[in-house]
């Protein structure tokens, strides 16, 4: 288990994570952060393209759950209605909802990943639980405070960009 902020692998955002990725790692957990990762903040409507990838990957075999330090109902409801377990208050970067999801599933840490577009909850989360961290680029930076965080993650990003995804397909 590592105390880094750097990410294991990098992707522009969920849907570039394909079953074939995570295959080659040995996973077959992803777990996903919710706000900026799955939908923007304050909404529960996904794209198209991220329903028809919830799809994919549940066809491939790769279990989905959403764990995420929300509070809100809006959280439980989107799950509930795709089939989609979830933990909410999961206190990232603390590994409180990690361990929670590892043992509800009963998988090995290192047999699993987490996707979500903060390097200081998600990825220092997951690096901390030995977890696959994906760092996925946020899908809206509207306020003053993301953009001022997303500037500090920067020497992060940039020194793992070699992970980056892409990479992997190859």
């Amino acid at each position: 288990m590592s105390l880094s902020f750097l990410p294991t692998l990098l992707a522009p955002d969920i849907t570039a994570i394909t079953p074939a990725v995570l295959s080659r790692r040995g996973i077959r957990l992803l777990m996903l952060d919710f706000d900026n990762t799955i939908v923007t903040y304050y909404s529960d409507i996904p794209t198209q393209k991220v329903e028809d990838w919830f799809k994919t990957m549940k066809q491939a075999g790769i279990t989905l759950c959403v764990v995420s330090n929300s509070k809100s109902d809006r959280v439980q409801r989107f799950c509930d209605e795709r089939d989609l377990d979830c933990i909410i208050r999961a206190k990232k970067p603390r590994g409180k909802g990690i361990r929670e999801c590892l043992a509800r599933y009963d998988i090995p840490a290192c047999q699993a990943a987490l996707a979500g577009d903060q390097i200081f909850t998600d990825t220092l989360g997951a690096n901390a639980q030995g977890v696959t961290s994906i760092l996925v680029k946020a899908i809206h930076n509207h306020r003053f405070l993301f953009k001022c965080r997303h500037l500090m993650e920067l020497p992060f990003i940039i020194l793992a960009w070699r992970r980056r995804i892409e990479n992997e397909q190859s």
